[in-house]
């Protein structure tokens, strides 16, 4: 997710009205890979969202949404970069809300190729979202992950983070242009989870990929079938 939440306490924070976020419906398996170390020495590592055969998926009961379902692609995602003093609070672990982290880190990768007129379908589907209707999403997901006991209830965590995904600085990158190219797997990156992940190769690529470093998975959620 963006890299304020590493200065919640301190960033100024936009509004979203958490309460009152509808829960919507998640179904099938969040896969997060370890691909190598972080650049510029920020965080844990570098991670990617890895679409398996069954998908993340969310489908809102927002009669207000401009999209309904939010199907994330491929993407590099950083969690929720929870700076490591924060993170022994309760519900402020960078994983905690992971599926939350992921589809809102999809809308800004989205959106930014939309910026650059480099969007695919999918992605262009995102054109009509208001930034606002981003920060809604976030607290939609995570109300859904409390409404399904999948995390516990938290009286301050959710309302601090959907608050910090509405403000300035995440709104700076909602605008971000030039961004689309820059943020796409690297090809190297993709071969690694192509050597963890067999299945996702054909017989002459896992030829290729025979040898060479390998990702690790980190995290693997399974909400079920659609």
């Amino acid at each position: 997710m963006l890299r304020f939440l590493a200065f919640l306490a301190l960033a100024a924070c936009g509004t979203v009205d958490y309460d009152h976020a509808p829960v919507g419906k998640l179904s099938g398996t969040v896969l997060v890979m370890w691909v190598g170390e972080t650049q510029a020495g920020e965080g844990d590592g570098r991670f990617v969202y890895v679409p398996s055969a069954t998908p993340l998926r969310f489908e809102r009961a927002n009669p207000s949404a401009t999209l309904k379902t939010i199907q994330p692609e491929m993407m590099y995602t950083d969690g929720g970069s929870i700076p490591a003093l924060a993170q022994v609070f309760k519900g402020f672990s960078p994983w905690g809300y992971a599926p939350a982290y992921i589809l809102h880190d999809w809308l800004f990768e989205a959106r930014k190729c939309v910026n650059d007129n480099s969007a695919n379908p999918d992605q262009t589907a995102l054109a009509q979202m208001p930034f606002a209707e981003s920060a809604t999403v976030a607290a939609e997901v995570i109300q859904t992950l409390i409404a399904t006991n999948t995390v516990a209830p938290n009286d301050v965590a959710p309302q601090l983070i959907a608050s910090a995904v509405a403000g300035p600085i995440a709104k700076s990158r909602w605008k971000e242009v030039g961004a689309c190219a820059r943020n796409k797997v690297k090809p190297a990156h993709i071969d690694m989870i192509r050597r963890a992940l067999p299945a996702l190769s054909t017989a002459r690529s896992a030829q290729r990929l025979a040898k060479g470093p390998v990702a690790q998975i980190v995290q693997v959620i399974d909400f079920g079938p659609p």
